[in-house]
Parts: structure tokens; sequence; C-alpha cells
């Protein structure tokens, strides 16, 4: 039916005896074909023609293409209609989540590990009836990861005067417009889940691991600050220290793989700089000596593990591999792959000829394999 319209068109006149031939037939069948006819007619206007959308009637169909507000919304249900405006080619500007893994595919791991955190929240769900709402509203009536943990956390980090659907807006506008730290989050969760034995699921961590969504928050808030938004950024590091104990600076740099154990009491300096695939477990400080500023803060290397409770100060550098053990105060450059304890930290083996490790610490988490070699104190 649609396929064939009737031959006259809209734009003549249908009131005209002598130019139609509907008035050829009896009033009934005249009435029944001009209805079928306008509806077939508007049905195929309605999937050709958007430009009847536009706001403003005077404005042109090319303005309408050119229309560049995005409106986010949070879905709270798999069949939820979705708020991307109509426009005949959205996919050229609108975040649709199709669209934005086919032309920036952040990597089939992201895709794979959200299947199987919902396949996980559903486990959980069957176990724990009455937690189906909020696993339903937090996972699984979610369209993508970077969704809802832009959900997640705008929940996490909201308050009266701090709603969350502002907030929502802010971590799914940084999630959609930087893929890097949608890839960068895929690597955090997973560094938890193997590093961390009290870790259940990967669905387990997103929901409920402080370190983890800390550590996600601050990527956005790091962000904001490099596109010189600081009030925002200086914002959302304030909310996640009140909600999280954890007080990371927005300036500061942070790699893929990083697990925040615990994480109560974590404080990170401005120019700090993390690497790739590093733990630090809870009450660590990476700060300032406070007599320098400019650059002031450690850098730390990739592979390394910082045990609980160490402080690390000034722009000195921790090699990469390296090993600080707990509770130690490091005030000069650590090489890599050696370990240092104490307060002020020493290097197992001597300055000269430190013992090299030959894993990589951050992975082993092996916090006490140090102790036979360079004490034989026994409790």
């Amino acid at each position: 039916l649609y396929k064939n319209p009737p031959c006259f068109s809209l734009h003549k006149p249908l009131l005209s005896s002598h130019t139609s031939p509907l008035f050829s037939l009896t009033k009934h069948k005249r009435a029944s074909l001009s209805l079928c006819s306008i509806m077939a007619a508007c049905v195929e206007t309605s999937r050709t023609d958007t430009s009847q959308l536009s706001q403003n009637p005077n404005r042109s169909t090319k303005d309408d293409h050119g229309f560049k507000y995005v409106k986010y919304w949070r879905p709270s249900f798999n069949n939820h209609v979705s708020g991307i405006p109509f426009c005949k080619n959205h996919t050229n500007f609108i975040p649709a989540r199709r669209a934005v893994d086919d032309d920036h595919d952040p990597g089939e791991e992201s895709d794979d590990l959200w299947v199987k955190m919902q396949d996980e929240a559903r486990s959980d769900v069957e176990q724990e009836p009455i937690l189906s709402k909020y696993y339903q509203t937090s996972i699984l009536s979610q369209e993508s990861l970077q969704s809802a943990l832009a959900n997640h956390l705008s929940v996490k980090l909201s308050n009266l005067s701090l709603p969350s659907g502002t907030l929502f807006e802010i971590f799914q506008g940084v999630f959609l417009e930087d893929h890097e730290i949608v890839k960068a989050v895929t690597h955090d969760l997973k560094a938890v889940k193997e590093r961390d034995p009290a870790c259940v699921s990967h669905a387990h961590c997103f929901l409920n691991f402080k370190g983890f969504l800390a550590c996600q928050a601050h990527r956005v808030a790091h962000k904001l600050w490099s596109q010189g938004r600081q009030s925002l950024a200086l914002l959302i590091q304030n909310r996640v220290s009140e909600v999280f104990a954890v007080d990371i600076h927005p300036g500061a740099k942070i790699g893929r793989g990083l697990l925040l154990d615990h994480a109560t009491g974590l404080v990170v300096g401005e120019t700090a700089v993390i690497g790739n695939n590093v733990s630090i477990l809870h009450n660590v400080t990476l700060g300032g000596t406070g007599k320098v500023c400019g650059d002031r803060h450690p850098k730390i290397g990739d592979g390394v593990l910082i045990g609980a409770g160490t402080c690390i100060l000034g722009n000195i550098r921790i090699g990469d591999g390296a090993k600080i053990g707990a509770g130690s105060v490091v005030l000069k450059d650590v090489p890599p792959r050696t370990t240092a304890v104490g307060n002020p930290a020493r290097l197992l083996g001597g300055k000269e000829n430190p013992f090299k490790l030959d894993r990589i610490p951050s992975l082993t988490m092996d916090q006490t394999s140090h102790i036979t070699e360079w004490s034989d104190y026994v409790i």
C-alpha cells in the first residue's frame, strides 16, 4: 500500500471537481479512497521528510542536520524510548552506542567484559532477589559499560545541591568524547579482579569497590582539568574525597590497570604521575616536601607495588617494577626492580648492589617475600 500510493499529490487541491478523478466516484467510495490515500502519503512523508520536526518552521533541513545539541538520558529499563532527536543522518553526530562502537571501537574487550558483567549481575539477582531493582537500575537496564558507570558514579557522588542528573551528563559526555578512558576502565576492572582475592566478580568491583570508583571519577576530573574546566574538576575531586575518602588532585596523571586496594586515606598530589599496572594500598601519600613549587610530586613507574601507609615525598622517581614496603618513607629515587623499606627507606641488598626482583610486584601482590632476605626478626 505504502510503496505504491495513488497517483495524485497532496500538493494538488482535492476540492476541485473538474481536475480530480475522485469526484467521478460515488460519495462513499470517494471518501474511502481519499482517506486511504492521505494515510499512505502521510506515512511516506513521515519516513522521508524530517524538516517539519524543526522547532523553527522557517529553518532549513540543512540547519536541522547541523543540530549539535545532545540531550543525554539515563535509562532504567530496556524498553525506554531513546532520547536521540529524530534526524535522517543523526548517526553523524548523536552518540548512539552502536555508531560509537563502529567508528571508534574501544576494543572488543570492553564489549565482552560488559556482557560478562551482565551475566554476573543476573546470577547475583537469582541468589538475592531482594537486590533485583538495584541490579536492574545499575547494570541490567544500561546500554553499555560507560553508561552504567556514568549512572553509578552520578548516584554515588550526588547531593542536594548537585543532582545526579547533572553529574550523569558530565560523566557520560566525557566517556563518549574520550574512548581511551573507556579502555582504561576495562583494564582497571580486570586488574582488580585478577589481583584482589576479595573481589568475587567484575560486577562486584564495579558496584562496591570504592578504589575503582574513585579512580574512574578521577579520570573524568582529569579530563575536565586538562580542558581548563578547573572549577568543575575540583568539585568532582571534593565529592570523591568526601564520599570515598580518596583525595586525588585532578591534575595528577594515572595509567591503566590501576588497583587501589581499599583506597581509604590515599592522597595523590597535583603533579604526580602513576604508570600502568600499578598496585597501591590504603593510606598511601604521593606528596610534596612542602618547600618546592611547580613539579613537586613523585613519578611512579609501571608495575610498581606500594605498601600500606607509605609516604613518597618530592619529585622523585620510583623505577619500573619496584616494590615499596608498608610504612616506608621514601625521599630519594628507587631504581627499577628493587625493594625499598623503612623510615627513611633503604634498598634491600644495599645501595651499591641491591637485590633485583625477577617478577612484577604489582601483579604478584607479594609484600612479605623480602623479609627473610633482610631480617632475622621473628615474632
